[in-house]
């Protein structure tokens, strides 16, 4: 399947020519019916003598909805350039190969028209002309058919050229990132919210869960027709209508585009390469109305140039865009620019960059993956395919790392473990990347949330036994230090309650035997009350305040020491003997 864009001059029979190779008129509207004028885009199809099949989107050929012919060329494979012997080239002619050429579109042929209407010197003179037309462009060595779409005269051996145009046409690729950008929306009777456009990038199936953009609305495939046809699959390169729940279609316009919502990075502004028109009067610059035409849509935009002031007519620089709506895009995809303040096209380019991070006058945007992970240091993997459409394998966890920025964190943890010396490096204390980095290391050691040195962790296998705070705890046993003032840091200390070294209780620290000898003390009161005792007469036993005595006789209660009845304690089943 391939889709083929008519392109030409209003008038130059753009129209007869699908009809007559289709059996299919393009023009929907009455209107165009009755002008004999296309104004929007009109679709057909058919199947060529060696059985390939064949899409056209035909677009109209007035200056006045040249925004109608640009949302139907963003996507096709080829062109079928129309060409009347009776007018010859005309400004429309020149502006579509133009447009067609900023598109990226390489291969298509031209079809010269109306040639019953001539003798043979004025097709000779047609053919010069149109020759000296496509000189240097992609058209420079396509076929040239004339036909007379009337008569009949010359169809076969356009059916022909059709068929070596398409088998010389590369299919659409397919690399699992479907896109479709709508050129129509409707209600269809029973059925809803239908969306139709060419489908690129991947294919889609009835019940995918898809999102549609720039809304964000996440909505379901309910159903797929090509060419009237129902589908369950539909592969890249196919004309497609798709019918959608979960949105009206009052809410669709001709612009949106269907995604799969994990795979893409919508963005508000990209970096591109601008090629202007050498036709132009005038430089380019940030000064003017412009509007970028993406996909099927057409956005007013900011425009920057990067690096310079302005770009001169035939040159070819880089540019900032800014649009109103973000859009889903990659490096790659094409956009043309005009102005409208002027009414004319500018030029237009490629994308670089679908998400700048650098100022404008810093940035230099090309489509090298390194570039976009140097100048984020860490990306994760899932995101760089986002921004890129290229799978790289993560360096360091799930993020892809510039080599640079890695050697440099490399250097900064194991500073960091050295520093930490015996004792080792709180791994708690450490960000998320770097935790990651860590598991690559393999002259540390990991024990307890701890990271030493290996040769550090055999010298002192375990640190913490004789820290000083446990001798701090042991020397004050009701009244304990602050750990911080003992030299205990959060690390630490954490690690020494776990351990069980050290008792917590309501952000207090105790030694166990302080624990132990507690619990004696309120024995030997309780020997002496045995109805209870209070807080005052355990106070008074261990000589303490009542600032570290309620978590250490909460710690008694819990542990099962003893046991509140109101005010007072009595004896818990593991209370010792008096």
């Amino acid at each position: 399947m391939h889709v083929v864009a008519t392109a030409g001059h209003v008038d130059h029979g753009k129209s007869t020519l699908v009809r007559a190779l289709t059996g299919i008129d393009p023009d929907r509207f009455a209107e165009e019916k009755a002008r004999g004028l296309t104004i929007d885009l009109g679709f057909a199809w058919t199947t060529l003598p060696s059985g390939r099949e064949l899409a056209f989107v035909d677009v109209p050929g007035h200056v006045r909805f040249l925004k109608n012919m640009l949302a139907g060329v963003g996507a096709v494979d080829c062109c079928l350039f129309v060409v009347a012997a009776t007018e010859g080239w005309k400004p429309q002619s020149e502006e579509h190969l133009r447009i067609l050429g900023l598109l990226g579109v390489t291969h298509g042929l031209v079809a010269l028209t109306k040639t019953g209407l001539v003798d043979d010197d004025d097709r000779e003179l047609a053919h010069m002309e149109i020759a000296e037309r496509v000189e240097g462009t992609f058209l420079a060595d396509a076929p040239v058919v004339d036909v007379d779409a009337p008569t009949g005269e010359g169809m076969d051996e356009l059916r022909a050229a059709l068929d070596h145009l398409l088998a010389s046409t590369p299919p659409a690729p397919d690399a699992g990132r479907p896109r479709l950008w709508v050129d129509r929306s409707f209600a269809a009777r029973g059925s809803g919210t239908v969306v139709t456009g060419t489908l690129a990038g991947g294919s889609i199936a009835v019940d995918d869960e898809l999102a549609l953009f720039p809304a964000g609305d996440r909505v379901r495939v309910r159903g797929l027709q090509s060419h009237q046809s129902t589908l369950r699959v539909a592969d890249p390169g196919r004309r497609l209508a798709v019918n959608l729940t979960g949105v009206s279609h009052d809410a669709v316009r001709r612009g949106d585009v269907v995604v799969r919502a994990d795979q893409w990075a919508p963005t508000r502004v990209f970096d591109a390469t601008l090629t202007v028109l050498g036709a132009l009067d005038h430089d380019v610059s940030r000064r003017g109305a412009y509007v970028a035409y993406v996909g099927s849509g057409e956005h007013p935009v900011r425009l920057r140039v990067l690096g310079l002031e302005a770009l001169e007519p035939g040159a070819e620089g880089s540019v900032r865009l800014h649009l109103p709506v973000p859009l889903p895009l990659l490096p790659g995809d094409r956009y043309v620019l005009r102005e409208s303040g002027r009414g004319e096209t500018v030029g237009g380019g490629e994308v670089l960059d679908v998400e700048p991070v650098l100022p404008a006058a810093k940035a230099k945007p090309s489509r090298s993956v390194d570039r976009v992970v140097a100048e984020r240091g860490w990306v994760e993997a899932a995101r760089l395919e986002q921004l890129t459409g290229q799978r790289r394998e993560p360096t360091v966890g799930s993020w892809v790392v510039d080599p640079v920025v890695l050697a440099q964190a490399r250097d900064r943890l194991s500073a960091a473990v050295e520093a930490a010396g015996p004792l080792g490096l709180d791994i708690a204390n450490l960000g998320e990347r770097e935790r990651a980095l860590l598991e690559t290391f393999d002259d540390v050691v990991v024990d307890a949330g701890r990271v030493r040195a290996a040769a550090a962790a055999a010298a002192a296998p375990d640190p913490l036994a004789g820290h000083p705070y446990l001798a701090a705890l042991e020397a004050a046993p009701f009244m304990p230090p602050n750990p911080q003032e003992a030299g205990a840091d959060r690390g630490e200390l954490r690690e020494l309650v776990r351990r069980g070294l050290v008792v917590e209780r309501d952000g207090f620290y105790f030694a166990p035997s302080a624990v132990d000898a507690a619990a004696k003390a309120v024995a030997a009161v309780l020997a002496e009350s045995p109805e209870g005792v209070t807080v005052a007469q355990v106070r008074d036993a261990l000589g303490t305040t009542r600032k570290y005595l309620l978590p250490l006789l909460a710690h008694l209660d819990a542990s099962g020491y003893t046991r509140r009845r109101g005010d007072l304690r009595i004896a818990g089943p593991r209370l010792p003997a008096a």
